[in-house]
């Protein structure tokens, strides 16, 4: 017999009620930045006060629309609700996004140019300096986005970055919370994860780097000890990313764990966190526990730092499932 708690009836009504929605299917909403990325890679080892010859490439980027390309690619029903300038950026974002994403909450204002992150990486493709002109999402507001959510329709969970201002973030927090939506907090930089509020009841997963974790608990330590006061903010899932040494995790019912990194050439890393969010969801959307489903995260990030995109360019479910394979089951990292 199927134990169920209280109001867990309710829940699975609405949830089923959410997915059926006058016929419609649900969907994924990715709430935040949509940018343009430009990256200048470093031909020479990098040095202060001089020039240096690069190669440049364009690609769109943002992490609420990365995760949404990324999900889109993997056959997942998303849209990505967004605000780009009333420019050529704006309009190119739109066309290259709506090959794999609902872009029809995306809006497009005078009031400030499409966002850019320039990116200079060094010759391993590792990042030396990043820059963000993002002044577009101040003009983003709570009643905005509430306009924006009555179109919505149903909603399966909710992907939400930090790159939208304080009040937004809470009142999406607030709104997932009062509507039992399952909620995603992937944060974008130390300076943005200062936005999040101090109280995280209604996250179901914060996927965050090691960095960006102990900036948000305003401490230094072993990854163990920063992800606890996470979880006591009120998160039910942390999942920390950390480059090279691999991804750890730690849910509300006492479960922890660490997973090495599967070793792989790099050639560009921008996009891998962004990747590892959308394997991770993919996965824990399709019912994978939390463990299984970041070796679905690691497994797309993988994929993504083998290549010069932002998103890869081939990438799909197929594609996916034989990484994790490759890297998880064939005597691959355990």
């Amino acid at each position: 017999f199927l134990r169920l708690e209280r109001g867990g009836i309710a829940r699975l009504r609405s949830l089923e009620e959410r997915g059926k929605g006058m016929g419609k299917a649900a969907s994924i909403v990715c709430i935040g930045g949509a940018n343009v990325d430009r990256k200048a890679r470093l031909l020479a080892p990098f040095q202060l006060g001089t020039s240096h010859p690069v190669t440049t490439t364009q690609t769109a980027g943002g992490v609420a629309r990365n995760v949404a390309e990324n999900l889109g690619r993997l056959a997942q029903p998303v849209s990505l609700v967004s605000a780009v300038g009333d420019d050529h950026d704006g309009q190119w974002l739109i066309d290259v996004t709506s090959r794999y994403v609902n872009t029809s909450f995306i809006v497009r204002t005078p009031k400030a140019n499409t966002g850019t992150y320039t990116a200079v990486l060094d010759e391993r493709g590792e990042m030396v300096l990043a820059l963000a002109g993002m002044a577009i999402y101040d003009t983003v507001g709570e009643e905005w986005l509430k306009q924006q959510w009555t179109r919505l329709g149903p909603i399966s969970a909710v992907v939400l970055d930090t790159n939208f201002p304080k009040a937004v973030i809470r009142s999406v927090i607030a709104q997932c919370r009062q509507e039992d939506i399952p909620l995603c907090v992937v944060t974008v930089s130390v300076p943005k994860v200062k936005r999040l509020p101090s109280d995280l009841s209604g996250v179901t997963w914060f996927v965050t780097n090691e960095a960006e974790a102990k900036e948000f608990v305003g401490r230094n330590g072993h990854t163990d000890d920063i992800m606890k006061p996470i979880l006591q903010a009120g998160a039910k899932n942390v999942v920390v990313t950390r480059g090279a040494n691999g991804v750890a995790y730690a849910t509300k019912q006492g479960e922890t764990g660490a997973i090495a990194a599967p070793k792989v050439e790099v050639t560009d890393a921008t996009g891998a966190g962004d990747a590892f969010a959308a394997g991770f969801l993919y996965g824990v959307l399709g019912g994978h526990t939390v463990e299984d489903a970041c070796r679905f995260g690691m497994s797309s990030a993988a994929l993504t730092l083998q290549t010069a995109e932002t998103v890869h360019p081939a990438l799909n479910e197929h594609l996916l499932q034989a990484a994790y394979a490759r890297y998880f089951r064939e005597g691959g990292t355990k």
